[in-house]
């Protein structure tokens, strides 16, 4: 059987057994605090088991894709090296809320196994739970299975918990004897035994009985669950007879398609191991970027950089030094495309990302490679042997070294890598980044989630209702109907409070800020800085206040008593967050127009004083781009275009065009905002009535935040008022600094002018009284090189000739810009008494370098094109006026 086919048999045999077909939910998980990536097919009904969410179907089945890399499930230094750990992987599973149990999990996973998929009985084993008499008897009694193949173990590997408290539950797999020769480990193979690869597991069956409260203990749950989990890869492998799943039709062809870009063979453990890691990583890098992550420095970003790094370096093992990891995209797709439709869309965009990272990290990992050279080089100088843990853990944490590549780099130059100093530091980095995690996810928002998991199983609260089409700003809240619940994040403060059936604050969702406002009551107000939705419950973020103070003590007193407050919300806060909200559906819509309907969202921030979009798209915007999108949305804006807020089928909307966004959950029917023809989205957010309503819209900065991924930021009403006045300001200012500027320009021209009047007067004093000066007839005649702006500057220092000179002819000359200036002055006792003429002389003089002059007898000027020639010109002077005066 090909991968599809058993992917789609899994599916077609619990359907016609009643289950729903669910679609596996994206990679990144929607407002789940706990997980960086989806890891299981649970996640998505996790809820339904918490007892803070239903769906319109008790039974369910579905294929998930899933990440593993980081925290419990980390598998990722494996990775490659083995035939079966995985960073990304298909979960097949079947579940049931509150409808059948373990007799038909049970009897239907035997059914498909050894009936539609016809495994081998006698390779089949399930294990139970020790104390779980009940799953053992159907085992039993509904299969089979040989009795002495139904195997007993304690709570590590057949008890399934969820959290520290929560829904919990035996749990009963089913594994599979591969036969001898599959398992090379030095250890006698058998079911659950660590590290085995002959007897493997297929499929978990989890039978969620039992809630876990806060002192340990297990309550019985009043409905019981079914989650059932199915590794797609593994299931493979075993039904087409291989032994790796890198064999199977999920990865052969992208192996094949490795060989054919690297000129390499898949055999030989170094080929085989490279060629596994860049199979596996691919997949997982396809699926997260489609999804909405993006390599960067942090969170999920930081681990998909890690993992494209991982795959570059073992590129290397395969003599590739340019990009092309990114090729093996458009294989991924053809794999995996008719059953996740959603990666064939995003493709080029997902190769984009992969190849910038690609180029980054070569020029990375050549710089490590020259360090760990370096390095070498000291160590052989002084005969030591041993490669430092802190190098190696530089060029892992740095440069992206996976320390069995610097194992391998160091052995091969007969040296061995201290690893305890490495581990040390490792460990230490974990730390940082366990706590790094916490902060990720929204400053303990996680523990705020368990708190509220408790109060929607005691059932004190059930689901707080918001309606974003309700203008209604203020709410009298704490009666029978809708009571307070004070609540703390820790145990010497209370700084949150629940409402029981509704509120009429927004909580931060879909980018959106929570409101804020204040409650009132007789004793005073209460300042609300925050609304944010935990599971179904929204929570009002208040400044701490001690448990212990006379003001805690009154708080609650009046709200155990049943007084009364009046929820008012920041209105005008509120109004411009909607300004800004609508804006933004206008610029995505804008964006997706003037650039092309590549353009994805990618995050996004609304808030009341400015909007931030995050979206794909591989290069920096234009100056004109950005005005054509800015007109875009002015134009709509002031067309005064209704927008229209409906609920549908989500199916409807997504045949009708609306944008949905990976990462965001959507329920069967979902909330429309269409703006005319122009923008149309599934958004809960708040928003205005009409286009109009915006004022006029602004970008203020576009930039990059990833690769393949840019940022806009924008601004309307007040704040576009307060931007422009302080443009305005600031234009003054420029304005008064300018001036400013040109009147100590003149100033300083001023000064420099006299100062170059100086330098020319003493220059031109010295060359009348050098020997450079010709005496004829008592009247002396000189030419001089000067430094002059122009012509007009050439003239003063010809009236300062003129004067020094006495009784004389003078010729000044100055180049500027290749050009040659001339000016010639005759004292007027010349003028009359010898009838010399200052254009007679210069027009002589200047003739050889191509040149013409006009002025009066006493001061010519002229202009010259032949620098070469200016020497030879002014040596002429005096004969031109020897010659003037013979005539």
């Amino acid at each position: 059987m090909k991968a599809k086919d058993i992917r789609t048999s899994f599916v077609k045999f619990f359907e016609k057994r009643g289950h729903t077909f669910v679609p596996s939910s994206p990679v990144i998980p929607f407002d789940d605090p706990t997980l960086l990536f989806t890891n299981a097919g649970m996640n998505q009904f996790k809820d339904v088991f918490l007892g803070t969410g239903t769906r319109p179907y008790k039974r369910a089945v579905n294929y998930q894709k899933c990440i593993r890399v980081s925290g419990k499930h980390n598998d990722l230094e494996e990775v490659g090296k083995d035939t079966y750990h995985h960073t990304f992987f298909e979960m097949l599973g079947n579940w049931s809320f509150g409808d059948y149990y373990k007799k038909e999990a049970i009897e239907w996973a035997w059914e498909l196994l050894t009936k539609e998929w016809q495994l081998p009985k006698d390779k089949l084993y399930a294990t139970v739970f020790k104390d779980d008499d009940e799953a053992e008897e159907l085992w039993k009694k509904v299969t089979d299975i040989a009795h002495d193949r139904i195997l007993r173990f304690d709570e590590k590997s057949n008890f399934w918990e969820m959290g520290d408290t929560g829904p919990c539950g035996p749990c009963s797999e089913i594994h599979i004897d591969l036969g001898e020769g599959t398992c090379n480990k030095n250890h006698k193979c058998g079911v659950n035994v660590d590290g085995c690869s002959r007897f493997i597991e297929l499929w978990n069956l989890v039978f969620i009985q039992f809630n876990r409260n806060e002192k340990g203990e297990l309550e019985p749950l009043p409905a019981k669950h079914v989650d059932t989990g199915m590794g797609l890869e593994r299931i493979v492998a075993v039904l087409q007879g291989k032994n790796s799943n890198y064999d199977t039709d999920l990865f052969q062809p992208l192996i094949e398609e490795i060989s054919k870009l690297t000129g390499k063979e898949y055999i030989g453990d170094k080929n085989q191991v490279a060629m596994r890691v860049i199979a596996d990583h691919i997949r997982m890098l396809t699926f997260a970027i489609t999804d909405g992550a993006v390599p960067s420095n942090e969170g999920r970003g930081y681990v998909l950089r890690r993992i494209l790094r991982r795959a570059s370096r073992y590129a290397r093992n395969l003599d590739m030094h340019e990009p092309f990891i990114y090729k093996l995209v458009d294989k991924v797709v053809e794999i995996m495309g008719e059953a996740y439709p959603e990666i064939e869309p995003r493709k080029e965009f997902v190769k984009n990302v992969i190849k910038t990272e690609e180029e980054n990290f070569n020029q990375t990992l050549d710089r490590g490679i020259e360090i760990f050279e370096n390095e070498i080089s000291k160590l052989e100088k002084k005969g030591i042997k041993i490669f430092p843990g802190e190098i190696a853990f530089k060029l892992y944490d740095t440069y992206g070294f996976p320390i069995d590549l610097t194992n391998l780099m160091a052995q091969e130059r007969g040296f061995e890598v201290d690893l305890k100093t490495f581990e040390e530091l490792m460990e230490e980095q974990r730390e940082r980044s366990r706590e790094a995690t916490k902060k990720i996810f929204a400053e303990g928002r996680a523990s705020i989630a368990e708190k509220v998991e408790v109060l929607l199983r005691k059932g004190d609260v059930t689901k707080t209702e918001f309606n974003p089409d309700l203008k209604e700003y203020e709410l009298e809240v704490n009666d029978e109907s809708n009571r307070a619940i004070l609540l703390s994040s820790d145990d010497e403060h209370i700084d949150q409070i629940v409402f029981s059936k509704k509120t009429i604050f927004y909580p931060e969702s879909g980018g959106q800020v929570g409101d804020t406002g204040k409650l009132i009551y007789p004793g005073g107000e209460i300042e609300i800085i925050d609304t944010q939705r935990v599971d179904d419950l929204i929570i009002h973020f208040i400044p701490k206040i001690k448990k212990d103070s006379k003001l805690a003590r009154e708080i609650e007193s009046y709200v155990k008593s049943g007084g009364k407050f009046i929820a008012k919300i920041d209105v005008d806060r509120r109004k411009s967050i909607m300004k800004n909200h609508s804006a933004t559906h206008l610029l995505h819509s804008a964006l997706r127009k003037v650039l092309g309907t590549h353009v994805q969202q990618a995050g996004s921030l609304v808030a009341p004083d400015r909007l931030r979009f995050d979206f794909t798209h591989p290069r920096k915007l234009g100056r004109e781009e950005i005005e054509m999108v800015e007109h875009l949305v002015n134009t709509v804006i002031f067309e005064d275009i209704e927008l229209v807020k409906e609920y549908k089928p989500l199916k409807q909307a997504l045949e009708e065009g609306a944008l949905a966004f990976f990462g965001d959950k959507y329920g069967d029917i979902v909330r429309t905002v269409k703006i005319g023809d122009f923008s149309y989205e599934l958004c809960g957010g708040t928003h205005l009535d009409r286009t109009i309503e915006t004022g006029y819209f602004k970008i203020i900065y576009e930039g990059s935040i990833a690769s393949g991924v840019r940022r806009v930021e924008a601004i309307t009403g007040k704040a576009l008022e307060k931007y422009l006045k302080e443009k305005e300001m600031e234009i003054e200012r420029l304005s008064e600094k300018i001036d400013l500027i040109l009147e100590e320009k003149q100033n300083l021209e001023k000064e420099l002018s006299k100062l170059k009047l100086k330098l020319a007067s003493d220059e031109i004093e010295k060359a009348v009284n050098s020997a450079n000066a010709v005496k004829i007839d008592n009247f002396k005649v000189v030419a001089i090189k000067v430094s002059a702006n122009d012509v007009d500057e050439l003239k003063q220092f010809g009236d300062i000739l003129r004067n020094k000179i006495g009784s004389g002819v003078g010729l000044l000359a100055s180049v500027t810009e290749n050009k040659i200036n001339f000016v010639c002055v005759v004292t007027d006792d010349l003028v009359k008494e010898k009838k010399l003429d200052a254009v007679k002389i210069v027009r002589e003089v200047t003739k050889i370098t191509g040149g013409g002059g006009g002025g009066r007898p006493n001061m010519a000027t002229a202009g010259g094109k032949d620098v070469a020639k200016l020497d030879e010109a002014m040596r002429n002077l005096v004969n031109v006026v020897k010659k003037l005066i013979q005539q």
